[in-house]
């Protein structure tokens, strides 16, 4: 950046092969390694003494083998479209779909959310985010109230308002977040009310559903199972099959947890308070 790339990238130089390293994590996780071998990725302007600017920076970061170094003109492009291309109608199961607003639903007589990429977390196309929409499907009746905690884009609880849950509440910490929740529900024509964490959360709940990460529901244990109605059910996701014994044990004096399902690494972790 300080010698002046518009952006920056860092990737996996193995994506794609068996070197492939995935890398999860999350705020207050230990720092982590990344890649044995990366690829530095940089947009800069046209400009005669790229070539040395590149090299400067690369020294500054430590390569002194320049050999690899490759430059290639960006064509002008219709970005907006080339954008929209990537992301198509997503299938959840056959009665559900994430469709984004420039395309038809691919199934006109399934529940079709309308969304689009935006700020928030949430399009559908995660795993933690397809398990718990999943769920959704196969649990809600109708008539049930539903909080959908860290809403994100609030895909969650305007899934459970479009599946028939009412009423729904979304809660976020991000105040960007909950301005896409809004316009998100106000694409799907549906009722959600929204609330920061800062506010006071006291009511309690059929259904509460967190996709978050598992540190951030390790620490809110107490505050989510205590949304939990009597004979309601919690469903967190955000959460790796390694990580599942510690959120289950962080929930352990509350109210028993067990994994649901598991996608791609990624687990949902299901309850039911009894009392």
């Amino acid at each position: 950046m300080e010698q002046g790339a518009l952006a920056v990238s860092i990737e996996d130089a193995d994506a794609g092969t068996e070197a492939e390293t995935p890398q999860f994590g999350e705020p207050g996780s230990p720092a982590a390694p990344l890649w044995q071998n990366s690829r530095v990725i940089a947009l800069f302007e046209p400009a005669e003494d790229l070539l040395q600017r590149i090299a400067a920076a690369a020294l500054i970061g430590g390569v002194t083998d320049l050999s690899a170094i490759r430059i290639e003109e960006v064509a002008e492009q219709d970005w907006v479209r080339l954008t929209q291309s990537q992301f198509e109608p997503i299938r959840i199961t056959d009665t559900l779909w994430i469709v984004p607003s420039w395309h038809d639903a691919p199934n006109p007589e399934a529940t079709n959310l309308v969304l689009d990429p935006g700020l928030a977390f949430g399009t559908g196309s995660h795993p933690t985010t397809r398990l718990c929409l999943e769920w959704l499907c196969a649990n809600i009746r109708g008539g049930e109230n539903v909080l959908d905690y860290g809403c994100g884009s609030g895909i969650l609880g305007i899934a459970a308002a479009r599946l028939g849950a009412e009423p729904v509440m979304g809660v976020d910490i991000d105040d960007n977040a909950l301005i896409a929740a809004r316009d998100n529900a106000d694409n799907n024509q549906v009722n959600m009310a929204l609330r920061h964490t800062r506010e006071s959360l006291d009511e309690t709940f059929d259904i509460v559903v967190a996709n978050i990460l598992t540190n951030p529901l390790c620490v809110l244990a107490p505050l989510l199972a205590a949304r939990v109605a009597p004979g309601g059910y919690i469903v967190l996701s955000g959460v790796l099959a390694s990580q599942a014994d510690e959120v289950i044990a962080a929930y352990a004096p509350y109210l028993s947890l067990h994994v649901g399902a598991t996608h791609d690494g990624w687990v949902r972790l299901e309850g039911m308070r009894k009392d």
